[in-house]
């Protein structure tokens, strides 16, 4: 009975065993399952990531395009303001760079159009010398105050005596040629009115140094009268202001200044002009011009600013048929002068340059000196009866 058991627990051992391996065998099968299933889910999450990314930027695109349909008409609009707007304001800023430019050339180029110190073309290397005439003179040279070497003649009578003696004229020229091209006129003014006369050369004319500018001429004329002032043979209380056209605004601005006041005796401007602005509007008549500012012109000589202040005895000197300076310019500045002593003296058919050359026109100068400036002593001279030339205080018009 014993030996049955045995078998019978041996057969159940044998039984279980078999379980037990097929048991194992299951379970390796279901962990391999479970690995292979493992090993291939990221395959398929790699293979659906684009398709996702995909359908992401459908929808974008598809806003984007619904966006679009429905502001169309609004950009297209926007993009065309952008471009003219563009357009507009490049052109513009171009226009605006492009006046710029050229009025800074014109505002540059005023020099040439009012300083002629090469004509006649030998101007600057040719000046005529006082001796050619017979006049006693010295050749002078002076520095400014800002280092300018400038050339003078000091044209004076025959005798010392007589030179310390006599009225001094500061003789200012126009705006072309030298000094040595107003002898005839000096000529006179030495012989026939008793003075010596300094004859100024501008910076930049003739034998002077240096390159003509406004500021540059007012520096020139009170080197000049600080020179003059300077000298022994000179009588400080018979210095003469002389200027003709532009020389006419050096002179009013050096007779102007309050410093120079007790050093000038009396000023007398020849066939000179209220400003060069005015000058300008008179001389090109056209809107462009008359429309300048005055700040546009860099040369302005503002001599209707400046004869207010004059304190001086004044006599304008006005040829009437000046083709270049209108001559009713210097009836508005003898109006315009403060001055209590003033005459205004009118030539018919005096031209501009030429005024100097008209009958009466060296007694009209001496009447004025003799007779209202008294710089001649009266006891020792005849009066004189007014010329026909003077316009009566109460006719200026």
């Amino acid at each position: 009975m014993t030996i049955p058991k045995m078998a019978t627990s041996t057969s159940e051992t044998a039984l279980l065993m078999e379980n037990d391996e097929l048991m194992g065998e299951n379970q390796s099968q279901s962990s391999q399952t479970s690995h292979h299933q493992t090993s291939v889910s990221p395959k398929r999450k790699k293979i659906q990531s684009p398709n996702q990314d995909f359908a992401f930027i459908k929808i974008i695109a598809r806003i984007t395009l619904q966006i679009i349909r429905k502001f169309w008409a609004f950009s297209s609009a926007a993009a065309l303001a952008i471009i003219l707007f563009y357009w507009l304001c490049g052109g513009f800023v171009a226009f605006s760079l492009v006046a710029f430019a050229l009025s800074g050339l014109l505002y540059h180029s005023t020099d040439r159009f009012l300083y002629h110190p090469d004509q006649p073309a030998t101007a600057r290397v040719y000046v005529p010398s006082p001796s050619v005439l017979g006049l006693t003179f010295e050749n002078v040279y002076i520095k400014t105050k800002d280092s300018v070497r400038l050339h003078m003649f000091f044209v004076k009578q025959v005798t010392e005596a007589l030179t310390a003696s006599s009225p001094t004229v500061l003789y200012f020229h126009g705006n072309a040629g030298n000094i040595g091209h107003r002898l005839m006129n000096v000529k006179g003014f030495v012989q026939m009115l008793g003075c010596n006369v300094c004859l100024l050369e501008y910076r930049g004319y003739g034998h002077s140094d240096g390159s003509p500018s406004e500021d540059g001429l007012y520096m020139d004329a009170q080197a000049a009268l600080d020179y003059l002032v300077g000298r022994p043979d000179v009588d400080q209380r018979k210095i003469i202001v002389f200027g003709r056209s532009l020389g006419g605004a050096v002179a009013v601005d050096l007779a102007s200044r309050l410093e120079n006041s007790t050093k000038i005796r009396c000023l007398m401007v020849e066939n000179t002009f209220t400003s060069i602005p005015e000058v300008a509007k008179s001389l090109f008549n056209l809107k462009f011009v008359r429309c300048l500012p005055r700040w546009f012109y860099k040369n302005q000589f503002l001599s209707r600013l400046k004869v207010p202040r004059l304190t001086v005895p004044v006599m304008f000197l006005s040829g009437t048929a000046d083709q270049l300076i209108p001559p009713n310019m210097a009836t508005e500045l003898y109006n315009a002068t403060s001055s209590e002593t003033k005459q205004l003296a009118r030539f018919p058919g005096g031209s501009h340059n030429e005024t100097w050359m008209c009958s009466h026109y060296y007694q009209t100068i001496e009447y004025f000196l003799d007779e209202v400036v008294q710089i001649k002593d009266s006891s020792t001279r005849s009066r004189l009866q007014p010329p026909p030339t003077l316009v009566n205080s109460n006719n200026v018009v």
